[in-house]
């Protein structure tokens, strides 16, 4: 900066008068407009917002020179200017300062709010400096290394990149779509996103780093967009949005839910056909697609700023398919000609493909940001072969969620931690089974063993395999912190050994549903893992001798409470241990007495809570789950009167919360008197709930009492004794306006209601009408519920037609689970219904639903999604071969439940390993006649068919698993 003195210099001075107001003389500069009169010595003083219209201020004359190309030829050319003083110029006053600012040297902050008029008055004034300064700037901010850039906003984004256009700016331009394309997925959580330009959006998916999660999420982005300005005039075209999306890597589901969406309606079919091609025939299409040429389609968008790929739900994605992704184009496609070359000279052998993958491992791109991968529910990939190759592209890897792989054991998992040292969270969930020993009556099991493959396929590959992972000799530690085995059956007290040998840091293990493991095992692996916080076992075997591991101070004996020094127990953060029966009553107090600081907390189906309850010791629980109990409403108040912080509480299915008093000794001691609004009043006034399952004991003044503590409630789930009544549910809206579940079991209902709920609750997205009393009339879905994702109807619609489920269909668009009980006026057309009408479902019961399949089952194939399926006493007209052949032609089907009745030879073919795809669990029930109590003289005596027995097979990663329980399942 110059001299305070030079800058005084009366000879060098010139006085510049800044105004907004286009006036060409500084006489017609009306005298009410505020000014501001300073000199350039104190301009760093000027406070960055000027309230002012006018700005006058002496500036040197040399230094306006040397810096703007527009004062030096208005100053020292042969304009007449350049002898006036003062000189008028009509510019903003907060720009025209900064500009000044700058070229006296002073610190000027950039934004994405003062960007485009310091740009635009750089370029004006000519000054160099300012538009190196800008670009700089813009350079910095949109190649931030972050998920995003804390000084950019998306309207700032997009404000910058409109000036850009407006004045052909490629520089602006590139760095704009450039950031957006890289941070596509921050882009989405603001509101504005919708406002974005076409042409920039457009960009936007075209540029080389467009960086989304998955296909899925892009497709979305674009389908929102789009629906948000349909009513605009702007000139956009929404094919040419749609042709970016890559059909052929969306979920099935997904896919076949928009076959009814009038942006994207007419590729679904062609998406359709390229998804079940390869998911049907995976060895014979994977030939055809690369002979094709072009494989950019099926390329997984990778870039160096991707931190989460998930490709969950695409049957068609194979190990090879993704692969592809992970070479640089001109690579895989070398290389994938040299698989197909192979295949032709071998067709038979399979193991080329992976073979050939195996040996380009070295040319295969670095994706290190990549942080979490989510290949759950693929059934045609095979992780076998997809292990190295992530673990060379993605050395960065912390979470991998591989849910419903049957095949995944204990050896691949220890493999998996070998190569990824910094994974710590694995998610390996697959279905529970529906046997669970303290829950049926088995009348007979038996099993059968897999027979191992002993194709070169697996010598080929898994030769290095076995050598490189010595665990049971040499073992190594790994960095897992989360291990999710919930449903795997085929884990054993070895495997939770093993596990705890190799995972020491491990702080959260889910081993919900696995049925193999004991008691002592459970036990051992807490005795190993210091570190455990969260244990979730429910319907397992977990008894005293894991209660004792928490608790070391404890013995069988114990039935008095102590200090317990450095317990494991005091530091669990989550104990789920609902339905394990082998816990004794004295022992589960005991271990609430050590639990200082537990947050969730799950009791369901466990008799003994009362004692158990009042010793709970910490004030931090922020979910409690004691359905299906003899919890009392005193012990219920008890713990709520401890933990404010409650956000959850289940206590569905719990008689005795009818009972106003309780033999507990501890409930006298603790609370003498204790009314059941008591209770519904204290969660009222110290909670805010988010979830609540109530049942025996809660009705329409509950609800009231609840008011406070409910206006942020999310679920709503009320039970078999609960009373809430229409009244009751007219209240909803305005007692929980962001309510998004609701299920009712045995409640009255009305069709006012109904109507009411569904006009007023925008984000409802699960609605479940169970047993419920009333009546309800086809009134009720005469209104769209677009948002609605999952329906039951179960025996509250036995009006329900074909044509009132055609409407059904209109209004509730969206629906991926539906579950229809005791709707006898369907026949077989409703199947041609259901399937049009919601394409995209994945989980579909039909149960004493008229003569749906008297004619067999065709249309609802059509449902190409489907993994859930139950078809009970809807007509007896299914074939012998229909299991086998929906596993065929529904590569997403894991779960199918038949009834014998329905049977059309009256029984089925049960899939064995080779024919079974994808299926992991197959129920059959079977029923007997049953004579009616009366019985017409002259007439033959009329036969119920009554429930008799179910046949279960479950497969895992070992064996077939038959058992024919008493129970319907």
């Amino acid at each position: 900066m110059a001299s305070a003195g030079h800058d005084q210099d009366s000879d060098d001075l010139v006085t510049l008068v800044c105004s907004e107001l286009n006036c060409s003389n500084l006489d017609e500069i009306p005298d009410e407009f505020d000014a501001i009169i300073i000199s350039a010595a104190v301009i760093n003083h000027l406070p960055s917002n000027l309230a002012h219209k006018v700005l006058k201020i002496e500036a040197n004359r040399n230094r306006l020179v040397e810096e703007s190309s527009y004062f030096r030829g208005l100053l020292s050319g042969s304009f007449s200017e350049s002898g006036l003083d003062p000189i008028s110029i009509h510019w903003n006053v907060e720009s025209f300062a900064s500009v000044l600012r700058i070229i006296y040297g002073c610190q000027v902050e950039i934004s994405s709010d003062n960007f485009v008029p310091l740009y635009e008055a750089a370029l004006f004034f000519g000054v160099d400096k300012i538009l190196v300064k800008c670009k700089l700037w813009l350079a910095e901010v949109t190649s931030f290394k972050g998920l995003q850039s804390p000084q950019l906003c998306l309207y700032g984004l997009t404000h910058i990149w409109k000036y850009g256009l407006e004045h052909a700016n490629d520089f602006i331009l590139q760095h704009c779509t450039s950031y957006l394309a890289r941070n596509f997925t921050w882009a989405l959580s603001f509101n504005s996103y919708t406002d974005v330009p076409y042409e920039l959006l457009c960009s936007c998916t075209q540029h080389p780093d467009l960086t989304v999660d998955s296909e899925k999420q892009l497709c979305d982005a674009i389908l929102l967009w789009l629906s948000a300005n349909t009513t605009k005039s702007d000139n956009w075209n929404s094919d040419k949005l749609c042709h970016k999306i890559r059909t052929s890597l969306l979920p099935l589901w997904f896919i076949a839910g928009k076959r009814r969406c009038r942006f994207f309606s007419k590729f679904v079919d062609v998406a359709i056909g390229a998804i079940l091609n390869p998911a049907r025939h995976p060895c014979t299409t994977f030939t055809e697609i690369f002979r094709e040429g072009d494989l950019s389609h099926l390329r997984v968008r990778l870039t160096k700023y991707t931190q989460k790929v998930d490709i969950s739900g695409c049957p068609q994605i194979t190990a090879e398919i993704f692969v592809l992704s992970l070479f640089p184009p001109c690579s895989a496609d070398s290389m994938f000609k040299k698989i197909i070359d192979k295949s032709s000279i071998s067709p038979a052998n399979n193991s080329v493909g992976g073979f050939q993958i195996h040996r380009e491992l070295g040319r295969m791109l670095n994706f290190e940001a990549v942080e979490e991968l989510d290949i759950s529910n693929c059934p045609s990939f095979s992780l076998d072969l997809a292990i190295d190759c992530f673990c060379q592209s993605f050395p960065s890897l912390q979470t991998l969620k591989a849910a419903y792989f049957i095949k995944f054991n204990i050896k691949r998992l220890c493999q998996l931690v070998q190569k990824f040292p910094l994974l710590t969270n694995i998610d390996l969930t697959l279905d529970v089974s529906p046997v669970i020993p303290a829950k049926v009556s088995i009348t007979a099991s038996s099993s059968v063993l897999a027979q191992e493959k002993s194709t070169a396929s697996s010598y080929v590959y898994n030769c290095h395999f076995t050598a490189s992972l010595p665990y049971k000799s040499r073992p190594f530690l790994s960095n897992i912190k989360r291990l999710t085995l919930e449903g795997q059956t085929d884990i054993s007290d070895s495997d939770l050994f093993i596990i705890s040998e190799v995972c020491p840091s491990l702080s959260y293990i889910n081993i919900k549903g696995c049925t193999s493991v004991s008691d002592h095992g459970i036990s051992t692996m807490i005795l190993k893992c210091k570190m455990l916080k969260s244990i979730l076992a429910c319907d397992t075997s977990f008894g005293n001798q894991s209660v004792l591991a928490l608790c070391p101070g404890l013995s069988n004996e114990t039935t008095k409470s102590g200090k317990h020094l450095q317990l494991m127990a005091s530091k669990l953060l989550t104990l789920h241990i609902g339905g394990c029966h082998e816990i004794t009553g004295n022992v589960l107090s005991e271990l609430m007495s050590a639990l200082d600081n537990l947050r969730s907390l799950c009791l369901r189906e466990i008799q003994l809570v009362d004692d158990a309850l009042y010793r709970l010791s910490g004030a931090s629980l922020e979910m409690l789950d004691v359905s299906d109990t003899k919890v009392s409403y005193a012990a219920l108040y008890h713990v709520i009167c401890r933990n404010p912080n409650l956000i959850s509480l289940k206590a569905r299915g719990c008689r005795h919360l009818l009972l106003l008093e309780s033999e507990t000794k501890e409930r006298k001691l603790c609370n003498p008197s204790c009314a059941p609004e008591e209770l519904y009043l204290k969660l009222g006034k110290s909670c805010k709930l988010q979830e609540i399952e109530l049942g025996w004991g809660f009705s329409f003044i509950s609800l009231g009492a609840l008011k406070p503590a409910i206006r942020t409630l999310r679920t709503l789930v009320v039970g078999l004794g609960g009373s809430l009544g229409p009244d009751g549910l007219k209240l909803l809206p305005s007692f929980c306006p962001m309510l998004d579940s609701l299920i009712l079991y045995f409640q009255v209902i009305s069709d006012s209601a109904i109507i009411y709920i569904m006009k007023t609750l925008p984000y409802l997205q699960i609605l479940a009408l169970c047993y419920c009393f009333g009546g309800i009339s086809p009134l009720c879905f005469k209104f769209g519920m677009p948002n609605l994702r999952i329906l039951r109807l179960e025996r509250v619609t036995p009006w329900m037609t074909n044509e009132a489920l055609a409407t059904l269909t209109e209004n509730c668009p969206n629906l991926v689970k539906l579950s229809l009980i005791g709707c006898t006026l369907l026949d077989c057309e409703a199947q041609g219904i259901i399937s049009s009408g919601w394409p995209g479902l994945t989980v579909l019961l039909l149960e004493e639903c008229g003569e749906i399949t008297k004619n067999g089952v065709r249309s609802l194939l059509d449902c190409h999604a489907l993994e859930d399926l139950t078809i009970r006493h809807t007509g007896p007209g299914i074939p012998r071969n229909f299991i086998i052949f929906a596993a065929s032609k529904l590569p997403m089907l894991r779960k199918i439940s038949l009834d014998i009745c329905d049977a059309k030879d009256g029984d089925y073919d049960l899939p064995s390993f080779a024919d079974r795809c994808f299926l992991s669990t197959v129920k059959i029930a079977r029923c007997k006649l049953q004579k009616s109590t009366v019985e017409i003289r002259n007439l033959e005596p009329h036969r119920s068919p009554f429930h008799k027995e179910t046949l279960v097979l479950v497969w895992n990663s070992e064996k077939l698993a038959r058992t024919v329980v008493k129970e319907r399942l």
